[in-house]
């Protein structure tokens, strides 16, 4: 039985390197990088690995002579490379797919689109189990849209973007706001049906926040959990449920115990 696809992602990047990471290593991938091109044919001679995400745009050894020399290995032939660029000019795909490459996503990755995109280049038995079962594994298509609204509060977009990932894959509608001012603009407007919310950002915090939700007689009965990586005391989460939240969870947490919880919270 084969196990989830090993990726390696070639990438000079930083920022662009970790939120392809951060997004395939919460639906269960491993990975390795390569920040150039040369570095990434190492890789691949020595581990072969079943996807190769590729950079087109890199210094020294680009991504077309990368696909170029693993096309014409008869080793690495047969790995998956998919070209990640942000080059968007009329028939540059058609370029990609003619010098050897499997497919083209663009930049900038959207990380709601992201696992489906890289997904369709896998066989079955090689995607991400995270939210299916082997007897529910059906593609890529999400779960099916049930009308609830999870509100995420963060003012980090990395981990909007990662909620927006698995929220949705869960068949949620999410909204996202970067600090608890712009939460409550859009409580005004639309109810959700859970409010999941960092502690520490600036300026204001998430306690200021579960305290304008629980004085507010439309917002007061919607669950509130805390999610954080920083205020990780047992003060802090005393507090966090004093003040009305049904959890205080500590980051790192995986996906799908992330909406496990997520769907305890609902069901309660």
């Amino acid at each position: 039985m084969k196990m989830v696809a090993r990726v390696l992602i070639v990438e000079d990047n930083a920022a662009n390197l970790e939120l392809m990471s951060y997004l395939l290593e919460a639906f269960g991938y491993k990975t390795t990088h390569a920040r150039n091109g040369r570095e990434a044919l190492e890789i691949m001679a020595r581990d072969l690995p079943d996807l190769v995400l590729c950079d087109i745009q890199m210094p020294e050894v680009d991504g077309f002579e990368v696909v170029r020399q693993a096309k014409s290995s008869e080793a690495m032939r047969k790995i998956v490379m998919v070209a990640v660029t942000a080059f968007a000019m009329v028939g540059d795909r058609e370029k990609m797919l003619a010098a050897g490459f499997d497919g083209y996503i663009s930049k900038p990755i959207q990380p709601e689109q992201f696992i489906p995109q890289i997904e369709a280049y896998l066989p079955v038995e090689q995607r991400s189990k995270v939210f299916r079962s082997e007897e529910t594994q059906v593609g890529t298509e999400p779960l099916p849209f049930h009308g609830k609204v999870i509100l995420i509060v963060d003012n980090m977009q990395t981990h909007l973007d990662l909620a927006c990932s698995i929220f949705e894959y869960g068949g949620y509608t999410v909204l996202t706001a970067r600090n608890p001012e712009r939460a409550l603009e859009l409580c005004k407007d639309t109810t959700p049906c859970l409010i999941m919310s960092d502690v520490c950002m600036p300026q204001s915090n998430g306690y200021d926040l579960i305290t304008a939700v629980k004085s507010d007689p439309k917002l007061k009965d919607v669950p509130f959990i805390f999610l954080t990586s920083t205020a990780q005391t047992e003060a802090e989460r005393r507090k966090g449920l004093e003040l009305g939240a049904v959890k205080y969870i500590f980051r790192p947490i995986e996906p799908d115990d992330l909406l496990a919880e997520v769907e305890a919270c609902l069901k309660s």
